[in-house]
């Protein structure tokens, strides 16, 4: 919860309150960036928005991407390559968000221009000029989107290769729904004009950003990953985190902080043990959860472990 946005189970901050109680929810932190302490709280009340605090003042949540950027990688996501697209640009946009915090900022302003042009062409209202406006927004928040999502996906793709040994480099792509759709601001103002009458027939916007996918392949195999085997698949997605840190890294001279919730699972023995060589070589601070100490021996001392336990609904940590 100290990133921006819903955090790993995309949740709400509503839902995060405990139930039945009803109380509200603040954590607090100390962070170290760039020999640099700033205080971080976020909170939430029944009711009410979130709320950010940096060093006591409050602060929008993009704020925290620009403090510190974060990557994870949690079980969901193993089907990543075999489910819809909506996911994989759920995991690029959240990628992109750690490269560029304004990235973040066009999606939200890009979703709420198409939700009230969506409501238009379900209701049937047919008035140019409210049409033009939120086309407008949309047209200017979409090139930035896309523009984002690509170099990003040029500079992870890059990085893939330098553990290749030990991870499938990828090559990666972005695509539309169709390839003609337009990515420019003035392509996309045309393109939205040109379609209102069939968005219209199907009650929603039906080019644009929205309709991207991202796209890889096992370079050495020129295999696509919804072709590859689980273990494959797998090895990816790492492939991908370690990318975007290692370009992260060389970019801002700083790396993510990285959430890999049972990361162990689906890799053999050489690749995990490859997979931690890795993460210490990025000197990046990363939080692996496992279902036992046994799939992190290969770590030796060079990580903290605990053990996280619960009794009568309270969770106890303790160090091993």
């Amino acid at each position: 919860m100290l990133s921006p946005g819903r955090g790993l189970k995309r949740a709400a901050a509503d839902e995060m309150i405990r139930r039945p109680d009803g109380l509200g929810w603040k954590i607090a932190a100390e962070l170290v960036a760039a020999g640099e302490t700033h205080e971080i709280e976020t909170s939430v009340q029944p009711g009410s928005a979130r709320q950010v605090l940096i060093n006591g003042k409050s602060a929008p949540q993009i704020a925290l991407g620009r403090l510190f950027p974060m990557l994870w990688l949690v079980p969901a996501m193993d089907r990543l390559w075999i489910e819809g697209a909506d996911g994989r640009r759920r995991f690029l946009d959240r990628m992109v968000l750690s490269f560029i915090p304004d990235h973040g900022e066009a999606v939200l302003t890009y979703e709420k221009a198409m939700r009230e042009r969506n409501r238009l062409l379900k209701d049937g209202v047919d008035d140019p000029s409210w049409f033009r406006a939120l086309e407008g927004q949309m047209a200017e928040a979409g090139e930035a989107i896309t523009a984002g999502r690509a170099a990003v996906l040029a500079k992870v793709a890059a990085a893939t290769g330098e553990a290749e040994d030990a991870f499938p480099a990828a090559d990666l792509s972005l695509t539309n729904a169709n390839p003609d759709d337009p990515v420019t601001k003035e392509g996309l103002i045309e393109g939205f004009a040109a379609s209102r009458r069939s968005d219209m027939a199907a009650g929603r916007t039906l080019i644009g950003p929205h309709r991207a996918d991202m796209e890889a392949v096992w370079r050495a195999k020129q295999m696509p990953a919804d072709q590859c085997s689980t273990g494959e698949q797998k090895a990816l997605l790492v492939s991908l985190i370690l990318g975007a840190a290692r370009a992260m890294m060389r970019e801002t001279g700083t790396p993510p902080i990285l959430l890999l919730d049972e990361i162990a699972a689906h890799l053999d023995l050489p690749r995990r043990a490859a997979l931690y060589d890795l993460i210490c070589d990025l000197g990046a601070q990363v939080f692996m959860t496992g279902t036992g100490p046994e799939l992190f021996a290969e770590l030796g001392q060079r990580a903290q472990v605990f053990a996280v336990t619960e009794l009568d609904g309270v969770s106890k940590v303790t160090a091993l």
